[in-house]
Order: structure tokens, then sequence, then C-alpha cells
């Protein structure tokens, strides 16, 4: 089974994702890494050059791939599950988590980080405030939630842990 940690940017899915490999000496999968590795660009250069739509299809390639993974934990850009194909193929092998965090914490994580596309514009708090009521919806699928926000990154990971020994008992959607 395949941890699959999906949230806004800024939410803490890498550092935390790198955490969960290292605690579960698994391999960690980074979608957007692996994005720029083949594009061999950088996210924001690709949305730059070739636009988001672009962006979104080499997304749900790269998801298809490493959906097909066992025992890898897995990071979705924070847009790829508004595609209903990437949300079905995480979902196929992997326990989806998502991992909450307020606006503000999210302004406060990712505030003057140039690498992040859809925050280049003058009012970036309204932008994630809109984006994130936007995405709400589609998170919210996920069979698990941790609210990040006053935890550190191993209580964070240490939290997914106890409940995945949860979700395993009852199943998806509170199914055994």
């Amino acid at each position: 089974m395949n941890i699959v940690l999906i949230g806004f940017m800024g939410a803490g899915k890498t550092v935390v994702g790198k955490r969960l490999a290292g605690l579960l000496k698994t391999r960690f999968i980074d979608v957007d890494e692996l994005i720029e590795q083949k594009e061999k660009k950088r996210i924001s250069d690709i949305f730059k050059e070739k636009g988001e739509e672009y962006f979104r299809r080499c997304e749900s390639k790269m998801i298809a791939y490493v959906a097909l993974k066992d025992n890898c934990i897995i990071s979705p850009g924070g847009g790829a599950i508004l595609r209903r194909e990437n949300l079905v193929q995480l979902q196929k092998k992997g326990v989806l988590i998502y991992l909450i965090a307020s606006p503000h914490l999210i302004y406060q994580r990712i505030k003057g980080d140039r690498s992040r596309p859809l925050l280049q514009v003058n009012r970036p708090q309204e932008r994630i405030k809109k984006l994130l009521a936007q995405r709400e919806p589609y998170y919210r699928q996920a069979d698990i939630y941790i609210d990040t926000s006053n935890l550190d990154v191993q209580e964070t990971a240490q939290r997914i842990l106890e409940e995945i020994v949860r979700f395993k008992g009852r199943g998806r959607n509170g199914r055994r």
C-alpha cells in the first residue's frame, strides 16, 4: 500500500513525506520532481513556457506511472487531484492523507518562494484563499485528514502512522 500525501502547496507534503519514508525505510516519490527531471525544466518554467494545461497533462501521466508502485510515499502536486483520473489512480493502491493548513500558515511557509507559479500575483494571500476554497472539496475525498497547524514534521508523521493503523482496521469510507 502506498501513502499518498495531498493538500495545498506549503501544507508539508514533501518534508513530511521524506520523514515518513525515513521512518518506514521506503521510497519517497515527489511527482513534481519527476516532472522536472523528465521535462528538464523547473515547474515554474513549464508553467511560463507551456502553460498550466500542459503541466497538468504531464502530471497526470506521471501519476499514472507512480500509482503503480508499491509501498511508497507519494507526494503529488497541490492541484493534482483536480483531475478525477489522478484521484482514481492514486486510490487504487494507496491511502490518501489530506494535510490541512490554514491560508495564513500556508502563506507564512511559502512567502518569498519564487518556484510557486500560481502565487506569482500581486495579492498571494487572496490567491491562496481562493485556490484553497476551490480545491477543498477535492482534498476532502482523502481517506484521512491531518491538521498540520500545531504539529511539527515528526508529530505529523507520527499522527499519519497512527491514523493509517485505524484506516486499515476500518477500510476506505468506513468499510472493513
